[in-house]
């Protein structure tokens, strides 16, 4: 009887089968939707993040079901063929950059090298994350302004998270380089530093400086700064430069 014809033009047993492939595909989405749900609370990814992984998977789903329906269906084979053939015209209509855009998108989601509120430096750019999703990051820079970096370009970048992760406490460690001439020997030169920074000791770590090299023509120093908030990056940076240059060039004209 399974095999009886009904109006629709199937068998019951065809029925069945595509009831209960409707079923299984119905179950599978709320689990992998309740599962992304939850792995985007976990690691506390925006919402329109959550909401286009779950999307995507609701349509690969949906289009494995309905070629199953098709199979079982018993449709005639140029139907399925054309089907075929749709579905590889758009997945060919979508170039390789998109698609390993997409890739790389879920890669930075759940590798996390970096999250929304981070400072961080993406080859030339440097800034604080505002937003991440499946195809962009954006990042607002010192310039105050919002450079959006497609993701498959950040992976071909250098990444630095100024996040120090050593620390108790949340804590940024930013770095950056100061140069000068030999004009002002390397003690007076010392003393600015601390003089400068002697200012900034209500800031979780008191700034420091390390010299990283020295040539015939310059020396070049890096500097450190700790701060709680990145946003403090933007005016520390510029106001502790423009302190120590004041220093050294009163130093070179005594």
């Amino acid at each position: 009887w399974l095999n009886q014809q009904t109006p629709f033009g199937l068998t019951l047993a065809q029925i069945l089968s595509i009831a209960v492939i409707c079923s299984v595909a119905i179950t599978l989405e709320r689990l992998i939707t309740r599962y992304l749900r939850r792995f985007a609370k976990r690691a506390s990814l925006e919402r329109n993040v959550s909401n286009n992984l779950i999307l995507t998977f609701r349509i690969l789903v949906l289009l494995g079901s309905s070629v199953a329906i098709i199979r079982v269906g018993g449709l005639d084979t140029q139907w399925f063929l054309a089907f075929s053939a749709l579905g590889g015209a758009a997945l060919g209509f979508a170039s390789s950059q998109t698609i390993g855009n997409f890739v790389a998108g879920l890669y930075l989601l759940a590798t996390r090298p970096f999250k929304v509120g981070d400072y961080v430096r993406l080859g030339a750019v440097e800034g604080i994350v505002q937003e991440m999703t499946t195809n962009y990051t954006k990042v607002l820079t010192m310039g105050n302004n919002l450079v959006s970096i497609i993701n498959l370009q950040i992976l071909q970048r250098d990444m630095v998270n100024y996040l120090y992760e050593d620390e108790p406490r949340k804590l940024y460690c930013y770095t950056f380089e100061i140069g000068f001439d030999h004009s002002v020997s390397a003690e007076k030169l010392e003393g600015i530093f601390e003089q400068v920074f002697k200012q900034y000791d209500k800031l979780p770590r008191k700034p420091n400086y390390v010299l990283l090299r020295s040539g015939a023509f310059d020396r070049v120093y890096m500097i450190y700064l700790y701060v709680e908030n990145p946003e403090e990056i933007f005016t520390l940076r510029p106001r502790i430069t423009l302190e120590v240059f004041k220093l050294w060039d009163k130093e070179k004209q005594n």
